[in-house]
């Protein structure tokens, strides 16, 4: 009698110990999933930051009439916008905006810190926020409408997705085109109808990047679904 309860100690004994383990196990792979569902979404964000950062110092091309010059952010932004989540991507627009403010030379023209938030470029800046959200929204919704309408893997539906992308740049394109004219013409009192003219040469370059941008973003959808 007293060999069998001693038995059936250690069976419990052991079964105990497998139980905590194996609760220990699922505790210590939560906290990884969990980790790792954060590290990722800000490791995407923070790359486009980078990139975002990257394109501004890369040169600026002046526009005679503007004190604003045409840079590669515009087309950072699309790709962020069809990339990114729109949370994700206003993250890095963010992140951007905060290193700027903070010293590092990121914005047009090597400028830093807070004095370029009160310069003609401050619409953009802010209309970067607004426009990149919107990017990833539209993209979002009308790529919906796209995967709804239309068979998987069909050229028609590669150019609808194309289509789809393009549209969503272009509609943020206008958002930020809409915040940076009414900075512009506050900051330097002009009327908006003259900033708009003026930031002409704008169209041209913005809509060649929204082109580039969708056609790297749906020749590539593939592998972002595959990745998501």
């Amino acid at each position: 009698m007293i060999q069998q309860r001693k038995t059936i100690r250690k069976k419990d004994i052991v079964a105990n110990f497998e139980s905590n383990s194996g609760a220990n196990s699922n505790a210590v792979a939560s906290k990884a999933f969990d980790i790792n569902r954060l590290a990722v979404p800000f490791a995407k964000a923070f790359l486009f930051t980078v990139l975002i950062s990257a394109a501004t110092m890369a040169g600026a091309l002046p526009i005679p009439g503007t004190p604003v010059p045409v840079t590669l952010q515009t087309l950072v932004l699309a790709l962020a916008g069809l990339t990114l989540t729109w949370r994700q991507a206003v993250s890095s627009v963010l992140m951007y905006l905060a290193i700027g403010a903070a010293g590092m030379p990121v914005f047009a023209g090597g400028k830093s810190g807070v004095v370029a938030f009160a310069g003609p470029s401050v619409g953009f800046l802010v209309g970067f926020v607004f426009g990149v959200a919107a990017i990833a929204l539209v993209k979002s919704a009308l790529e919906g409408v796209v995967n709804a309408a239309m068979p998987e893997d069909s050229v028609a539906k590669k150019f609808a997705r194309f289509g789809a992308y393009f549209a969503a740049s272009v509609v943020g394109s206008l958002v930020i085109y809409a915040f940076g004219f009414v900075g512009q013409s506050l900051m330097m009192h002009l009327p908006v109808w003259a900033i708009a003219v003026a930031s002409t040469g704008f169209i041209v370059g913005d809509i060649i990047k929204a082109a580039i941008a969708s056609a790297v973003c749906a020749g590539l959808y593939g592998a972002f679904k595959r990745n998501a």
